[in-house]
């Protein structure tokens, strides 16, 4: 299960909305081994796509360099699709590679709605899991 503070939620709702009609992209970091989504980082899509997304590799680099300086690893790995359900494409299977992330698709094909689904991709087997938004963390 995602469990997920509703500002992160709003964050990739947000870009997703503001890039539409192209595909909006990122992540969300959180503290290594904690499953803990924290720190939001939009990100560029360098194919600037209706259809498609793909991390520019600069951009890309310096963010997962950053994680590694702050014992960070990629939580979330976002994007949206703007004409589909949320569900991921055959090129989104092939293309996940970080086997702990949670794979979060946003759907903007209808304009005062999105659809916002999880899933854990690992060696092309795809797993929808639940998504719990809280307001806060539990800090106990």
């Amino acid at each position: 299960m995602l469990v997920i503070t509703s500002d992160l939620v709003e964050a990739m709702v947000a870009h997703a909305r503001a890039d539409h009609p192209d595909e909006a992209c990122g992540i969300i970091a959180g503290p290594e081994g904690s499953d803990r989504p924290e720190r939001f980082v939009a990100m560029v899509n360098a194919e600037r796509s209706p259809t498609f997304y793909r991390f520019d590799s600069g951009e890309q680099l310096k963010v997962w360099r950053a994680m590694d300086d702050a014992d960070e690893e990629p939580v979330v790995i976002y994007h949206s699709h703007t004409a589909t359900e949320a569900y991921p494409s055959r090129t989104d299977i092939a293309y996940a590679s970080e086997p702990n992330a949670h794979y979060v698709l946003i759907s903007t094909r209808h304009p005062d709605e999105y659809e916002l689904r999880s899933y854990r991709i690992l060696d092309g087997v795809v797993t929808e899991e639940p998504v719990r938004v809280v307001a806060a963390y539990d800090t106990v």
